[in-house]
């Protein structure tokens, strides 16, 4: 899927490369790159997704949040393996809000779902496929659900500022030779650009948009 922070035509626009670039390999992977870092930062009702298991068609994903969906709710699943990833209608969770969950035995043995008002619920939806036993989702998966902004952030300008800054970054360092060279002294006359300040670089643009979590620390 193209990103929408920052699209093709519009850091094609900027660098001034008209078509000297294939779109594809050589802009369109930058401009995902940026997406994906500022992702990273942003808002979303989203949780992550920590342990999958799938019987008689019905999957159960355990998320790493105390009720954050309910029933009736459609959530996109993401890096938790080809079984799960995609977007479903959930059926029934627990905590309980509308449905009934029968957690499988893996679950409460293996976790003790009685934690879950310590931070742990689970998720069923409908899934079609073969059955597949309780295995834990390394690195986590996520779990999002609708979208209830009154803009999304690919209509937002100042995330659509961020995500050119992000991508024109990452394009110049990739084909400037002199980009953060080293004297032979060891001196930088300037910062190499994906050094850890890239991010630094744009968080005055993202700050009304960040997520608690990018915060901590």
């Amino acid at each position: 899927m193209p990103a929408t922070y920052v699209t093709a035509a519009t850091l094609k626009a900027s660098l001034g490369v008209g078509t000297l670039y294939d779109s594809y390999t050589w802009i369109e992977d930058t401009c995902q790159a940026a997406q994906d870092l500022i992702n990273g930062f942003l808002w979303f009702d989203s949780a992550p997704v920590v342990g999958t298991a799938l019987v008689n068609n019905v999957a159960t994903v355990m998320i790493a949040n105390p009720g954050l969906f309910t029933a009736g709710e459609s959530v996109t699943v993401a890096g938790a393996g080809a079984t799960f990833n995609g977007t479903y209608t959930i059926t029934s969770t627990l905590p309980f809000s509308t449905g009934s969950t029968t957690l499988l035995p893996a679950f409460n043995l293996q976790l003790n779902y009685y934690q879950y008002p310590q931070g742990y619920s689970f998720i069923q939806y409908a899934k079609t496929a073969a059955n597949q036993n309780f295995r834990r989702v390394v690195p986590s998966g996520t779990m999002t659900g609708d979208d209830t902004k009154t803009a999304t952030y690919a209509n937002t300008p100042a995330i659509n500022a961020a995500a050119l800054m992000l991508a024109e970054n990452i394009w110049t360092s990739r084909f400037s030779t002199q980009n953060g060279g080293v004297s032979v002294d060891g001196y930088s006359p300037s910062p190499f650009k994906m050094s850890n300040t890239l991010m630094a670089s744009i968080r005055g643009l993202l700050a009304p948009y960040l997520s608690p979590n990018a915060m901590v620390g």
